[in-house]
């Protein structure tokens, strides 16, 4: 049945790749029209989500931030099956780093980079940066459960240099890299919500006491890593503009849980900032701590 689903599905996304620009959001302008208006889709919790955690604002001023992310939204879900279809001069007209040469400064270090981001703009591009840089490129994904699918979402992360790990092989890779020197950048979107029951920390996000993922950090401890936060920014629909914040040098020099926390307040600046351009469709404030 998985194999099947993809035969089927795998011409859409060929012709989705290979679309001009222009062609492509016109056509998410009709897909979001299906998404929003017609199924609805995860209507329910991005209304909650923008209720909870940008109450400031009033029900019409939240309305029409939905409505820009539901577009952006479209426009991102396109663009990553573009990305199959895309040359690298395409690539780097449309997704531009403004201070690569922070990032090639903690090359210099000699240590590995834990480089933190959010779910915000696009962060399906930014396997580009490894067209530009020395280290190995890891980027941190959940498994695709389509096997089929999983495979072609590496095969087109790959054309860009990236090595795409799972979740739970992160510790394994980092540890082995560790053991014979091989120096790296690990990606992750640290800012979606872990299980509560498997929680070592709360914290203030948008507000909201929630869960917070602190496996980045640990693991920058454990293995003397220098981190770094990308701040994503939509310039204009399909141009994007990244900028490398340095977080921590020496990690294990700051207390435990400051540097997760700080990300957290990166995160929100940029969302306040533009909050249209933000994934609201994941359940992040499903747990809180005045539930417990």
């Amino acid at each position: 049945m998985q194999l099947i689903t993809f035969i089927l599905a795998y011409p859409f996304i060929w012709l989705i790749s290979i679309l001009p620009f222009p062609m492509l959001y016109a056509f998410s302008d009709f897909v979001c029209f299906l998404v929003y208006r017609v199924f609805g889709y995860r209507k329910k919790v991005v209304r909650n989500n923008l209720a909870m955690t940008l109450p400031h604002l009033s029900e019409k001023e939240r309305l029409q931030i939905e409505k820009k992310f539901y577009s952006h939204m479209c426009d991102m879900f396109l663009e990553m099956m573009k990305t199959m279809g895309m040359s690298q001069k395409q690539m780097e007209k449309r997704y531009r780093f403004t201070n690569l040469d922070l990032y090639l400064e903690m090359e210099k270090k000699g240590k590995s980079i834990i480089l933190l981001c959010a779910h915000y703009a696009s962060y399906e591009w930014l396997v580009s940066m490894n067209l530009h840089i020395s280290f190995e490129g890891y980027g941190v994904y959940k498994k695709i459960n389509n096997k089929y699918f999983d495979k072609l979402v590496k095969d087109i992360r790959s054309r860009f240099k990236t090595h795409l790990i799972t979740t739970t092989e992160t510790i394994a890779t980092i540890e082995r890299n560790h053991k014979v020197g091989k120096l790296g950048v690990f990606g992750l979107a640290s800012d979606q919500s872990p299980q509560a029951s498997r929680a070592f920390h709360w914290a203030p996000f948008m507000g909201i006491e929630t869960p917070v993922h602190t496996g980045a950090e640990m693991l920058a401890k454990r293995f003397d890593m220098n981190m770094i936060f990308l701040k994503s920014k939509k310039i204009k629909r399909g141009h994007y503009e990244a900028t490398f914040e340095l977080m921590a040098e020496n990690p294990k020099e700051i207390p435990n849980y400051e540097i997760s926390e700080d990300f957290l307040r990166r995160v929100e600046k940029q969302i306040l900032e533009a909050p249209e351009f933000y994934l609201w469709t994941h359940k992040r404030w499903k747990h809180r701590k005045s539930d417990q």
